[in-house]
């Protein structure tokens, strides 16, 4: 099959011609048709993760955002169909018996496997995953809409989710890109009162056309003091990988309010003790597979809508170097194979 195959860091990633996965008795093969083209996919090809390095497998088909059709499944296989379509998330599997699983906090199961980082991911024509962590898509949606959802859209829902936004209060969302777009639609679901921050007019633009209720350009405004001004944000959720972006969302958050870390620097945070203020700082570590039903059920209702761009996956790289540049707006989706009526 045709694969897009990261072999050494801070290189090109290869086009070319891999084995073909087969399934073990729980497991289900795959047909990619689209696969989201995710900022932690970056990440792992720089091998600017220092902390998943030692984890991540290498050869390494990445990609994490998956949708298509199941072509053949295990014989332990009860709860899918061939000719099912599913979507595959980071979480490729979990023990589902440690006390994270038991908490229902499956996405922080210490023996998990991840999707595009310790297992091969969906950047090729077909894709190995576990039955019981393929979840279908529901019928509303088209693949490529729906790709982003099981990462962008799961990982920004639960940190809203667990900022406990209530209806009417201020939440900050820091980068309008592939995540912070469907954090802004959320926080809206959630009835916050939103404001969009990023250094470019046209994605702030991009955010008042999806409902923000005021935008600020951290390149041209002091945006603590604007947030001040307002009385602060009750959460700001952090979507940007730019380590400037967490000094100000820090300095954005009224006392008592809460700091969300969902984008990810290669360097490391740190705040200043003396001005916690009773901050909470939390992260989002993606989501849960309750979380992921949800954020799908939003979509197909209509609720939320990733914004998308489909290109092949021979542009892999040039997608990459546009990512790096800042340039995407939305979320570039990879077409694979072609959707089956």
């Amino acid at each position: 099959m045709k694969a897009a195959v990261i072999h050494e860091y801070k290189q090109p990633l290869r086009i070319e011609e891999v084995a073909s996965p087969a399934p073990a008795p729980d497991e289900v093969i795959v047909e990619v048709e689209a696969c989201g083209v995710c900022h932690s996919d970056l990440h792992l090809a720089e091998g600017d993760w220092p902390q998943l390095s030692r984890m991540i497998k290498k050869p390494l088909i990445p990609g994490h955002e998956v949708v298509g059709r199941v072509v053949e499944k295990g014989d332990a296989v009860n709860n899918l169909d061939v000719g099912d379509r599913v979507g595959i998330a980071w979480v490729h599997w979990t023990c589902g018996e440690c006390e994270f699983c038991r908490e229902g906090n499956e996405n922080l199961c210490p023996n998990q496997t991840i999707t595009g980082a310790t297992v091969d991911g969906g950047y090729a024509q077909f894709i190995k995953a576990k039955a019981s962590h393929a979840l279908k898509v529901p019928e509303a949606l088209n693949s490529a809409e729906a790709a982003p959802l099981f990462c962008a859209g799961v990982t920004v829902y639960r940190a809203i989710k667990k900022a406990d936004i209530r209806p009417g209060q201020r939440v900050a969302v820091f980068g309008i890109g592939g995540l912070g777009h469907l954090a802004l639609q959320i926080a809206k679901v959630f009835e916050a009162e939103v404001t969009a921050v990023d250094i470019h007019e046209d994605k702030l633009e991009f955010a008042r056309a999806l409902g923000a209720d005021r935008t600020f350009n951290a390149a041209t405004s002091d945006v603590a003091k604007e947030f001040r001004r307002l009385g602060g944000a009750h959460a700001a959720v952090v979507t940007s990988g730019s380590k400037a972006a967490y000094d100000t969302a820090f300095y954005s958050v009224r006392s008592g309010g809460s700091l969300v870390v969902v984008g990810m620097p290669s360097e490391n945070l740190s705040f200043p003790a003396i001005m916690m203020r009773e901050i909470k700082i939390s992260s989002s570590a993606t989501g849960t597979r309750d979380d992921l039903s949800r954020v799908l059920e939003l979509a197909a209702e209509g609720k939320i809508r990733c914004h998308i761009e489909t290109r092949p996956l021979e542009e892999i790289n040039d997608i990459l170097d546009q990512m790096r540049r800042g340039e995407i707006t939305g979320r570039v989706v990879l077409t694979i194979s072609a959707p089956r009526p």
